[in-house]
Order: C-alpha cells, then sequence, then structure tokens
C-alpha cells in the first residue's frame, strides 16, 4: 500500500500471473498434470491447446495494468 497499489488489484494480478506460470512451458506444472490425464495426448498437443488460454490472461494482465478499476470494482460495489 506503500508504493500506491491497492492490495486488491495487486491480489487479481498476481492470481491470474500465477495461474499463467502454471500453464506455460517449460515449467507449467498444469501441462504435466494433463498430461497425466490424458497420457495418448503429446505434450505438443496440450501446449497448442494452452496458446490461446495463456494469450487471454497476458491480455488480462495487461488491461489490468492500464485499467485497474476493472478490478476493484466489484469489491468496491459490495462493501
Amino acid at each position: 500500500m506503500k508504493l500506491g497499489f491497492d492490495p486488491i488489484w495487486f491480489n487479481v494480478v498476481m492470481s491470474i500471473n500465477l495461474e499463467l506460470a502454471l500453464i506455460t512451458p517449460p515449467v507449467g506444472m498444469n501441462l504435466f498434470v494433463l498430461q497425466g490425464i490424458s497420457p495418448e495426448s503429446k505434450m505438443t498437443n496440450i501446449v497448442r491447446g494452452v496458446i490461446p488460454f495463456a494469450a487471454a490472461m497476458a491480455l488480462e494482465i495487461v488491461l489490468l495494468c492500464f485499467v485497474p478499476s476493472i478490478a476493484t470494482w466489484l469489491p468496491g460495489v459490495l462493501k
């Protein structure tokens, strides 16, 4: 808070960033979970399937950085 960040906004951005890290190679843990669930699927097919979701999350993080009120609107309404 001393740096001027809203703690709710920071937590939303960090949660999205964490999930993005879990679905992107080379260490994407969720990719290995999907491989374990569906052993007949190749890792390249799994990574190709994850690309649209990773792009959407990256775009969402950029959008939240430029318009932080998107992340704080609903908590503000509920207060």
